[in-house]
């Protein structure tokens, strides 16, 4: 598959670097860009079989094969050129999405924290991620990856909580080892393009049955906080949520890029990079405090699944 569907939905709107907001109490560090929208012609690849993983493929369910066979010598340095993970990086993503028929503005701050948390002996990179409808806080998150040595990245379980009108509604917990829950590959190494999904995680405690398949590589897309080249396409989807299709742009060194939708997505979701932001030491004291604070909670509403895990501690 070397181009987009044509019921394709996404921000395909193209502005000027002078539209970057501007933070004012971190610096501002615009991700590399490897090349510039030129509006030369889109390039193409060859569909070649695998998933360019060492890990094999696990069919339309159930937790992704082959994870007992992965080492984990050094997880925390989290360097995949399509999920990088930098402790101290903020992304600023903005966009819309459809709520009881109407679509609403949101944002998404995610924040790469200098927090590790041990899983099943594999310590974890913490990420914190708030998503605002407006000004309200809709969802906040922690979420754990680390990388094995053949480069994959892997992710080990996620707290979210979400929010109506200020009040909590759920916290959908899932960690790798509790429950039956098992680690996914989020991210691979030297991604191919391919037909066979692999699994991104397994909760089946809170239906947690996130799939992806590489949609499309070589692509170039312009966004808020730059243009990029030999963009990275993931098709994103889910069984309890069947028809639903979310896509996914990774530059490359950079991470996600872009988010659209295709298919029947109820909440036609699109996002797109905004600035990213290096944050001081200030800055991190006060994500490590929120983050800590959003574990604290963890403990008390997620007894059965968080409640059995180690605390996250700052990285030595």
């Amino acid at each position: 598959m070397t181009s987009e569907p044509e019921d394709l939905n996404i921000l395909e709107v193209v502005m000027p670097r002078s539209h970057l907001a501007t933070a004012c109490a971190a610096l501002i560090v615009l991700a590399p860009m490897l090349g510039a929208c030129t509006g030369a012609d889109t390039p193409t690849t060859t569909p070649s079989a695998g998933t360019g993983s060492s890990v094999g493929p696990s069919g339309e369910s159930g937790p992704q094969p082959g994870f007992e066979l992965l080492r984990f010598s050094n997880p925390t340095s989290v360097d995949n050129r399509w999920f990088p993970l930098r402790p101290g990086t903020q992304f600023v993503y903005e966009g819309e999405t459809v709520e009881d028929g109407r679509t609403t503005e949101h944002r998404v701050v995610s924040t790469v924290t200098d927090l590790v948390k041990v899983i099943a002996g594999v310590p974890n990179v913490v990420v914190w991620d708030r998503d605002f409808a407006g000004d309200e806080l809709v969802e906040a998150e922690i979420a754990f990856f680390a990388q094995a040595d053949d480069g994959d990245i892997w992710r080990f379980g996620e707290y979210p909580e979400a929010y109506e009108a200020g009040e909590l509604v759920e916290t959908p917990a899932w960690i790798h080892g509790i429950k039956d829950a098992q680690a996914g590959l989020f991210m691979m190494a030297s991604p191919k393009v391919s037909a066979d999904s692999y699994a991104q995680g397994w909760g089946p405690e809170v239906d947690w049955s996130d799939r992806a398949i590489v949609q499309d590589t070589g692509q170039e897309a312009c966004v808020r906080a730059g243009c990029y080249s030999d963009v990275l396409i993931t098709d994103e989807f889910s069984l309890d949520e069947p028809g639903a299709h979310q896509l996914k742009y990774y530059a490359p060194e950079v991470g996600n890029i872009q988010v659209g939708w295709t298919g029947d997505d109820p909440t036609q979701e699109t996002l797109e990079l905004v600035e990213i932001v290096q944050l001081s030491e200030a800055d991190m004291a006060e994500v490590r405090e929120e983050a800590m604070k959003l574990e604290e909670q963890a403990y008390v509403n997620s007894k059965e699944v968080y409640g059995r895990t180690t605390p996250m501690t700052p990285a030595e």
